[in-house]
């Protein structure tokens, strides 16, 4: 995997490569995939669990998710013929070549009509399964977008536009799923209301504390969130009135009882569900902590970030600041987290959380020379650009200055793209193949 960082003659860009390359190797869904699903003779292996194909007549694969193409690419490997059918939904630009099985690309983050269809096609393809037959789901970050299936009297466009809502609005992912979950046919245990079959799935969590029923908002997991919360979300973020009124009429319906809740923990249906956990932000992580270590650096793990991007930053470098002076971090030396930042986005910048989380840094690091923060997506996308993230040091404020880049505008106005961009602070490595939440570390040589 090719990672770009613009650092000519920096002593940090080929130890900062070797950094992220151990973390995305770790998150690999392929080799994830491996470690938990294996197989002898009719006798499958998903995690702790065992599935004897001869009792099934069919075995089909649906997925949908950043990572999902990597991971059928890897379950192929392992039952390829036996599989009679399925569909892969990946974000565009993020398909692998498949042998048994159909990959297709949609929109992310908000939906399009070709994730529409590919929805469709995916409930008409699972209801056509019975109670003989094995479903593997391969679900990783991403499925919330890339299956739209908006509930009768929703249209696309109407997803549309509350996802959009909520995206600016500073909701976590938590939050938005919950939305998500009271407008879909699929989220929130809705896969399995369309299938009779065996439910296996095989999940890559880009969520933290693994919640299965958030990943890709849970097509088949329980949903302990309701219609009330989902309401109370929208207002908590003041969208509830700019939200279309065909979403507001629905959610109130299903308020007062008219239209069935989500899938609930013990519902009889889940019986035949299992979920296995593959991969997830810590195991990134540790793996990042582990080279550091190889590499003769002083290492540590912070707790996982998850707030307003700007205010994580500022948080993050104090935090390192502190742990330098107490020596309780001696250079050289790495201060390592994960996580899922928010940004409350206004206007029409481009960016994403982790480039406002990295311009946000720059501020914060004057002071401390020999110091290079990272912050970047595990999937190798930063929101709706064609970075992974960008890195900053104690030169990037002064840099700024002399190029005539206003950085604290870019920031407030959440257009940190162009910004960083010109100042040659992005890291690029194309999609990753992965989706395990972000990365974010400094480095103190």
């Amino acid at each position: 995997m090719a990672i770009t960082l613009c650092l000519p003659h920096s002593p940090a860009a080929s130890l900062l490569r070797s950094l992220i390359r151990a973390g995305l190797q770790a998150a690999d869904p392929h080799r994830s995939l491996r470690r938990n699903v294996s197989r002898r003779g009719q006798l499958l292996r998903i995690g702790r669990y065992i599935y004897d194909l001869s009792c099934y007549d069919r075995l089909v694969v649906v997925g949908a998710g950043k990572a999902s193409a990597r991971m059928a690419q890897s379950l192929e490997s392992i039952v390829g013929p036996r599989i009679a059918g399925g569909l892969i939904v990946v974000k565009t630009g993020h398909s692998v070549p498949l042998e048994h099985l159909t990959v297709v690309e949609a929109a992310h983050p908000i939906p399009n009509r070709e994730g529409l269809r590919f929805a469709k096609r995916t409930i008409a393809l699972v209801n056509d399964l019975t109670s003989r037959d094995l479903l593997i789901v391969l679900l990783s970050g991403g499925a919330s977008s890339l299956w739209p299936a908006p509930v009768p009297g929703l249209t696309l466009a109407d997803k549309q536009r509350t996802t959009d809502l909520l995206l600016r609005s500073g909701a976590s992912i938590e939050e938005i799923n919950t939305v998500r979950k009271h407008l879909s046919q699929l989220k929130g245990g809705g896969l399995v209301r369309c299938t009779k079959a065996t439910v296996v799935t095989l999940i890559l969590s880009d969520v933290l504390g693994d919640d299965i029923s958030m990943i890709g908002s849970g097509p088949t997991a329980p949903d302990k969130t309701t219609f009330a919360d989902a309401i109370a979300v929208l207002k908590r973020y003041r969208i509830w009135r700019a939200t279309p009124p065909t979403v507001r009429r629905h959610l109130l319906q299903g308020l007062n009882g008219a239209v069935p809740e989500t899938i609930k923990p013990g519902a009889s249906q889940l019986r035949r569900v299992r979920h296995v956990i593959i991969g997830n932000n810590q195991q990134m992580l540790k793996a990042v902590a582990k080279a550091a270590r190889l590499a003769g650096l002083h290492t540590r793990l912070a707790s996982p970030l998850t707030g307003e991007a700007r205010q994580e930053a500022g948080r993050f470098v104090t935090a390192a600041r502190q742990l330098l002076n107490k020596r309780l971090l001696r250079r050289p030396a790495c201060l390592i987290a994960g996580g899922e930042p928010t940004v409350t986005v206004t206007g029409q910048g481009k960016g994403g959380r982790a480039q406002e989380f990295a311009t946000a840094a720059a501020f914060h690091l004057q002071g401390m020379p020999c110091t290079w923060l990272v912050a970047m997506g595990s999937d190798g996308t930063d929101g709706p650009t064609d970075a992974a993230g960008a890195i900053v040091t104690e030169e990037t404020v002064p840099l700024a200055r002399s190029r005539g880049v206003d950085l604290r505008s870019a920031l407030n106005q959440h257009n940190t793209y162009p910004a960083l961009r010109t100042l040659g602070c992005h890291i690029h490595t194309g999609p990753t193949g992965t989706n395990v939440n972000d990365l974010y570390l400094m480095l103190f040589l």
